[in-house]
């Protein structure tokens, strides 16, 4: 008989409805060792209700509290303003040998959170999706466009705290991996340096650029000429509450004035480069940006990178990570002991 293993997703935008599909794919194999029964809280009904409809949590939940008791497993996946206050209500009920997986965007606050409001027998580790590139372009994140295979052919970066288990780090890895993720290893400090690049930079031009357009004296005719270019570059707006930005610019501040002090600087060569109609350096700027976007594209769609030192874990099949995912001497390190003894 397959063993169950609970799972409590919070949050369930995009990300935390594509887990609960992809597990809701692994349930529906058949013959598979394990089974996942999966509890989902949001406090958005439409989101909710639109999480439901697409099959991806078995039972559902309001109160963080009691949705987190017993729980093998917590999955975070919440609008960042959200994470601080639901690490302090949900601290006291995770129970012994419990794990949450924090797919928060940066990890060195969620370190600290849990440090602050965990008990020191729950379990944290900091997990970053990098998804399916076939998603790459879309821009859309809400539950409406959660899927199985958003992890399918990305990677999932762990980045545990020096206090976290091993057990823990094992388990956070298999479970990356029967998402469909390749797992890659990385420090926290360093994670969240390179989020402020990627995540906070092009969130920033993109409100900026909205701001600025929006308070131009010809906006009333700019709004009426937008198409998808202007939508791709401004949609955080559309899906992500501005606390939750500010938290995200705040925390990841350091990196984020570096990266616009340097973008800054470009965009000043590049002004002086237009305004005296300067083609061939314009064409010089422009071929190679598009030589190291070629080269950056072919790599992430392939996820293999070069001299990477983060060694990818793969497991040869399905049933045999999962034979130690909750098995053995894990399950007794994690639970504290015969989960049927009480």
């Amino acid at each position: 008989m397959a063993q169950t293993i609970t799972v409590t997703i919070i949050g369930l935008g995009r990300l935390g409805a594509s887990v609960g599909l992809a597990l809701q794919r692994y349930n529906q194999k058949g013959n598979t060792p394990h089974v996942f029964e999966i509890l989902g809280v949001e406090d958005r009904p439409a989101v909710m209700a639109e999480a439901e409809k697409r099959g991806a949590v078995g039972k559902s939940a309001r109160n963080l509290y009691n949705a987190v008791q017993n729980r093998d497993i917590i999955v975070l996946a919440l609008p960042y303003a959200d994470v601080r206050r639901t690490y302090q209500a949900i601290g006291d009920g995770i129970r012994a040998g419990g794990v949450v997986m924090d797919l928060s965007p940066l990890a060195m606050p969620s370190v600290q959170w849990a440090k602050e409001y965990l008990s020191k027998d729950a379990h944290m580790i900091s997990m970053t999706p990098v998804v399916n590139p076939a998603y790459l372009y879309d821009g859309l994140d809400d539950t409406e466009h959660a899927a199985a295979d958003l992890f399918d052919k990305g990677s999932m970066m762990l980045m545990p705290s020096p206090a976290c288990i091993p057990e823990a780090i094992e388990l956070a890895s298999d479970f990356s991996t029967l998402l469909g993720a390749t797992v890659r290893f990385m420090d926290p400090m360093e994670h969240d340096a390179l989020i402020g690049a990627t995540l906070g930079l092009p969130t920033l031009l993109g409100v900026l650029s909205f701001y600025t357009l929006s308070h131009n004296a010809g906006w009333s005719d700019l709004q009426r000429v937008t198409n998808p270019p202007f939508g791709r570059l401004t949609h955080a707006l559309f899906d992500t509450h501005p606390d939750d930005l500010r938290d995200l610019w705040l925390n990841s501040r350091h990196s984020l004035v570096n990266q616009l002090d340097l973008l800054i600087e470009q965009l000043t060569n590049v002004r002086q480069v237009l305004a005296e109609e300067d083609r061939s350096a314009l064409e010089a700027v422009l071929t190679d940006a598009a030589d190291q976007y070629s080269a950056w594209i072919n790599k992430r769609h392939n996820n293999k990178w070069d001299d990477d030192p983060r060694t990818p874990r793969t497991p040869s099949t399905t049933e045999s990570l999962m034979s130690g995912l909750m098995g053995g001497a894990l399950t007794k390190r994690l639970r504290g002991g015969d989960k049927n003894e009480s």
